[in-house]
């Protein structure tokens, strides 16, 4: 699955334009390689995601074409979520 639907489909990122653009800006890293918003997520990939002064690890668990919001949070696992601003671990 392409990562710009990845993450929509999964709600890390509420829109799949928001996240192309998030993606295509350099602040999406998948297996620790910068990625593009076309670039295939599959289980068992962790995704690093820069929110502005926060960023996020997560690992893929599955993939779904459309998923309801209530199952969206089970295609990925929290690995950890860090203040960029200080360094400092969040979880």
């Amino acid at each position: 699955m392409r990562l710009d639907k990845f993450l929509k489909v999964s709600r890390l990122i509420k829109r799949r334009t928001v996240a192309k653009d998030v993606s295509d800006q350099g602040r999406v890293w998948i297996n620790g390689k910068e990625a593009k918003a076309s670039s295939t997520v599959k289980p068992g990939d962790e995704l690093t995601v820069r929110f502005g002064q926060k960023s996020v690890t997560v690992r893929v668990e599955r993939i779904a074409e459309t998923t309801r919001k209530d199952e969206a949070a089970e295609m990925y696992t929290v690995i950890k979520e860090e203040s960029n601003a200080s360094g400092e671990s969040v979880v």
